[in-house]
């Protein structure tokens, strides 16, 4: 979530953008349900395995394919750190801090000192552990299919962004299938990089989205109307009044404070990824330093910017997720493949960012991630079932599971390991089912054959 205001280090404050207000309306009260952390939330498979569907009677795993968010991280740079600390050490100095602000400076510290140690933006302990488990999960699904695999010399082919957790992810992913069976290692193929596949955002098919982030005006104008209001205001003394003196905190002005409680709510969140690294393994315990009820607001402000620039966005607007179309045209080809006869591989995959999952999440229709927003009538969680940690937690993940009988072919999705309708007006073979027919699946997603 990029900060409201600029780091308190800066020599003042940079001027906010000149934006025309939305219509006047009172948001409703946000009240996150389920996490507050956003997609800085750790993963968590959402179905027990044992409650899964049978395919339907002769049909049998052939090939299956994913797409994954890199694990568990820690935070990408020690911008939100050295500001809460240079703030302490600087109410230190005036007498400012409280009982709490005391306490609060050692654990950023040791939180800081962890993650400079994994790397920062690297995968921590528990990312490591969260892509070992989902690989040894799918292994666990499809224990035939894997047979096969290693009985017919198929391959399995590995592809990242390119970008360090990901390769990283890919690798400890592929490396716990091997481990689970030995006879699946020399069919594992070293991880290869694919920037316009699985980092579009940043690649050629991703200009034009880049030149809305930049540069749309409705998109400034509505993600400040959304943070720059009185809660946000609130929430931030409510945070920094549990750290500082009242007469300290009456030297911020509030920019500074909205900054401020920004960057302890961006530690709170990213804690929880860092779990193995803290004393003991038992949590860095920064819940205590910010109430729910204000961590809810601030995830709620990073869920919103992340909805507009990643997910849904504008009701009238495929900008956000278009690009992603490039993903799910290999999700198909691949089948495709398979079913053509011009595939050697049993399986396919990919390893990327919350950047790629998020806008594919919205391509495809996946629940939470159907619906827009307009202008009159802004994000909110009271009007919009889109939550950051739902769609893409760190480790979340795409599965297509591809089911043979003859000539047929079934697809059965997973997001996040629960077992997922496709999008309204896919049919599946039966009421209730979570098996589609791939020649289904290319009707309702527009797609035509050779």
């Amino acid at each position: 979530m990029r900060h409201l205001t600029p780091a308190l280090a800066t020599a003042g404050l940079a001027a906010l953008l000149a934006v025309t207000a939305l219509p006047a309306q009172a948001l409703p009260e946000h009240r996150s349900d389920g996490t507050s952390y956003g997609t800085k939330a750790p993963y968590e498979p959402r179905q027990n395995p044992r409650t899964y569907q049978q395919a339907p009677a002769g049909f049998v795993p052939v090939f299956t394919e994913n797409v994954s968010r890199h694990g568990s991280r820690a935070a990408t740079d020690s911008e939100d750190g050295d500001l809460v600390l240079a703030l302490l050490e600087k109410a230190e100095s005036a007498n400012g801090l409280t009982a709490k602000g005391r306490e609060f400076g050692p654990k950023v510290r040791a939180l800081q000192a962890a993650m400079s140690g994994v790397g920062y933006g690297d995968l921590s302990g528990r990312g490591k552990q969260e892509l070992k488990a989902t690989a040894t999960r799918l292994a666990q699904r499809l224990p035939g299919l894997f047979t096969t695999i290693a009985k017919k010399d198929e391959k399995i082919d590995v592809v990242s962004s390119g970008q360090g957790r990901a390769v990283d992810s890919a690798n400890i992913y592929a490396g716990a299938l091997a481990e689970k069976d030995p006879d699946l290692e020399p069919l594992i193929g070293t991880t290869r990089t694919d920037v316009d596949l699985l980092y579009f955002h940043k690649a050629a098919g991703g200009k034009a989205y880049r030149d809305y982030i930049a540069n749309d005006q409705r998109l400034a104008t509505t993600l400040e109307t959304i943070s720059d209001q009185p809660k946000t205001h609130s929430t931030a003394h409510s945070v920094l009044k549990k750290l500082f003196r009242p007469a300290f905190l009456a030297t911020l002005s509030t920019d500074d404070q909205v900054a401020a409680a920004q960057a302890v709510y961006n530690l709170y969140a990213i804690a929880p990824a860092m779990r193995e690294e803290s004393p003991g393994g038992k949590g860095w315990g920064l819940e205590t330093f910010i109430s729910k009820r204000d961590a809810d607001w601030f995830g709620y402000l990073s869920d919103a910017e992340d909805f507009y620039e990643k997910g849904p966005g504008f009701a009238d607007s495929d900008i956000t997720y278009k690009m992603a179309d490039v993903l799910l045209d290999d999700f198909f080809e691949q089948v495709e493949a398979k079913r053509a006869g011009t595939s050697d591989l049993g399986a396919e995959l990919r390893f990327t960012h919350a950047e790629e999952i998020i806008p594919l999440a919205a391509l495809m229709g996946l629940p939470g991630s159907t619906q827009g927003a307009t202008t009159s009538k802004p994000y909110t969680y009271a009007t919009n079932p889109w939550r950051g940690a739902s769609v893409a937690p760190l480790g979340s993940n795409i599965q297509w599971d591809v089911y043979r009988k003859g000539n047929s072919y079934l697809v059965r999705m997973l997001y996040n390991e629960k077992e997922t309708a496709f999008r309204q007006g896919c049919r599946p073979v039966s009421k209730g089912s979570k098996f589609y027919d791939l020649n289904e699946l290319e009707r309702c997603f527009g797609r035509t054959t050779n």
